[in-house]
């Protein structure tokens, strides 16, 4: 049995971060039911690489977030949509929704107003600045964060910072959090007996991964120095060029720095180095970089990359995201997994699904993200409605 199984979630989230919290509960065995109002579904259906896919609602980008899940689509601004979305409720574990601070409240379905019906529920809110504060009503999205929390003037060199890192690693992060939140919360009422209300920032998520950052920078009174691709401290631990593109050295310790002088030929600097501090080590940095990088033009990254591992020093090819997809190290993993799919569009398509896997009843995808109300029906008759309920319903306008 996954972790999960039997727990019931709204997921009332859009875009990335939300979405991917909900996801990684899903491929953990819970039951995630995606709301959507039928005439403002997820914008990330429209996104992504394959035009097919999003012309079906069903992006990839959308797809990367959404495997799992049930679809339903509700117009809960009405009365009708609201009493559909409370009769869930009443038979769910989790709330979660990443909408703009006060929107919930507004259509009487925060938490204040759900909790009466179900005091067991978790609730969990996630937006760009939390709850608290007088940024708590300002939209947000990854890249706006980023450059609220520094983490864009940490990003690159004293001459190209401040630089948004490529990937929305604050929703990725953020949603990580908060699915982390939600399964504490789930362990402490399984305890109490007692629901939740989970306050998730994208902003408080950006911090907690920069902490060592953080912690140096009230130390300094002053911001870090945007270090770009090599440590300003550590000598061996950064970029350098080789005969054929770039390899990443991380020898960090006495004795990984001792390790990686060995490999590059140089006996006497390994035995002088061993014997050094961190401090003394920061003293010789340019000195022992300049001469670290002319070893290191003499081969090939990939050579550099057999050579260093074998010695015990962390180093790697920096590669391109297809090199990286296509090495046996990430083929031989489960992070990608095929799934059953809705369309020929997405038949070959590999979803990334968790960073862990168990010895068993670990992290699953048994089906590629669903097209809009794909479950309207289904779930509506779990709740209590009959067909004809269902027809009027959606003759109305109030589901999809």
């Amino acid at each position: 049995m996954q972790a999960f199984s039997g727990v019931r979630i709204i997921d009332f989230t859009h875009v990335l971060a939300g979405p991917f919290c909900t996801y990684q509960l899903a491929v953990m065995g819970a039951e995630v039911i995606k709301v959507e109002a039928p005439d403002k579904p997820d914008m990330m259906r429209a996104e992504g690489a394959s035009r097919p896919l999003a012309a079906q609602g069903r992006g990839s980008h959308f797809l990367a977030q959404s495997g799992n899940k049930k679809s339903i689509q509700v117009d809960f601004t009405t009365a009708a949509g609201r009493e559909i979305i409370e009769k869930l409720v009443a038979g769910a574990d989790v709330l979660a929704e990443n909408y703009r601070y006060g929107v919930m409240d507004k259509y009487r379905l925060g938490y204040d107003d759900l909790k009466s019906l179900n005091p067991r529920l978790i609730y969990c809110s996630i937006t760009g600045f939390g709850h608290t504060g007088p940024k708590a009503a300002h939209p947000a999205y990854d890249n706006v964060i980023q450059a609220f929390s520094g983490l864009m003037s940490h990003t690159g060199d004293a001459a190209s910072s401040p630089t948004r890192v490529g990937p929305p690693v604050l929703d990725y992060g953020t949603g990580s959090q908060a699915a982390f939140s939600i399964a504490a919360a789930l362990f402490q009422r399984g305890q109490s007996g007692v629901g939740q209300h989970i306050d998730v920032s994208m902003l408080d998520a950006a911090i907690m991964m920069m902490s060592t950052s953080v912690m140096d920078t009230q130390i300094n009174a002053r911001a870090p120095v945007p270090p770009g691709n090599s440590s300003l401290t550590h000598p061996g631990y950064g970029c350098f060029e080789t005969s054929d593109g770039l390899i990443m050295i991380g020898a960090f310790t006495n004795a990984q720095h001792a390790a990686l002088w060995r490999a590059l030929g140089c006996e006497s600097v390994a035995d002088e180095v061993a014997l050094l501090d961190n401090i003394a080590l920061r003293d010789r940095l340019e000195k022992d970089r300049t001469l670290m990088a002319q070893r290191i033009m003499t081969r090939t990254a990939q050579q550099w990359e057999a050579l260093l591992n074998e010695a015990g020093v962390p180093a790697a090819k920096v590669r391109t995201l297809d090199e990286a997809l296509n090495h046996p190290q990430l083929v031989s993993r489960q992070v990608l997994r095929a799934a059953n799919s809705y369309s020929s569009d997405e038949a070959d398509l590999k979803a990334p699904v968790a960073a862990f896997s168990y010895r068993h009843d670990g992290p699953s995808l048994q089906r590629h993200a669903p097209p809009r109300g794909f479950h309207t029906d289904e779930v509506l008759q779990e709740i209590g409605y009959g067909e004809q309920q269902v027809h009027a319903l959606r003759e109305s306008g109030v589901v999809a």
